[in-house]
């Protein structure tokens, strides 16, 4: 019997709350959270570069069961390491929490468990990065179309971890894709910020995404792979031009 998969969309969102910066405390943001606040691809430098930060921490925060393979975090640390600029090093840590209520979730949701359960912020020399592993889908999923993660924030990335884990697909393959993808526009790919040196290679049909289709942003490159025991060599690589864009802003 064929197994027809759904068309797989990302949700980029771009229309989004921005903090205020550190010198600005009204509203009653908390000075330790205000620079993990701001907009989708704003600290897309900061992540890249060693100008000011000399180390990155990446946390991981999921319910039981919902823990992203071990291969996929360590091939996705590599992936890491081998785009940024941190002398003193890349980190990941994990952080276990009591199964959120609530899904679907909306964004607004997904925003609320991470004011709540996010433990790393930026301070100091070092930049955080948060990324929950959903145990839900997106509210806004059809019988046609799901999402699989979102980057929301300039730090902050959902990974529906549910939703993959219900794809009769290997999950390594597009675990580790859909993570990687969502990083990629933290980077700020493609053109997030229109501030890319390559804006040509954005794709004029998919906004946010890259035209080349080899590309790990490429809209389409998570739509799940048949791919018997897939490896490493099986996931999307970013293409030259996406490279491009990031070493100008300080990565690798």
């Amino acid at each position: 019997m064929k197994t027809f998969f759904p068309k797989f969309l990302f949700l980029l969102s771009l229309l989004i709350l921005t903090g205020s910066c550190k010198k600005d405390d009204d509203n009653g943001i908390d000075d330790t959270k205000a620079e993990n606040l701001l907009g989708l691809g704003e600290s897309a430098e900061d992540l890249l570069s060693d100008d000011i930060y000399k180390s990155l921490v990446i946390e991981f925060v999921y319910s039981n069961g919902f823990r992203p393979e071990q291969e996929t975090i360590d091939g996705f640390r590599q992936f890491i390491m081998e785009r940024v600029n941190k002398p003193e090093g890349v980190s990941i840590v994990e952080t276990v929490i009591a199964p959120p209520e609530g899904a679907p979730y909306s964004t607004q949701e997904i925003r609320d468990i991470e004011d709540a359960n996010r433990t790393r912020y930026t301070q100091d020399d070092q930049i955080a990065v948060y990324v929950f592993f959903a145990n839900g889908s997106f509210v806004g999923d059809t019988n046609t179309s799901v999402t699989l993660g979102t980057a929301y924030r300039n730090t902050s990335i959902v990974v529906y971890q549910e939703t993959l884990q219900s794809l009769q697909v290997d999950r390594f393959l597009i675990e580790s894709t859909t993570l990687r993808h969502e990083f990629g526009h933290i980077f700020g790919l493609v053109n997030i910020l229109n501030d890319d040196i390559h804006t040509d290679h954005e794709d004029p049909s998919s906004n946010k995404h890259c035209v080349v289709e080899d590309c790990l942003m490429y809209f389409a490159s998570t739509v799940p792979k048949t791919i018997p025991n897939p490896t490493e060599k099986d996931i999307p690589v970013l293409d030259p031009l996406c490279l491009a864009d990031l070493q100008a802003k300080g990565g690798k």
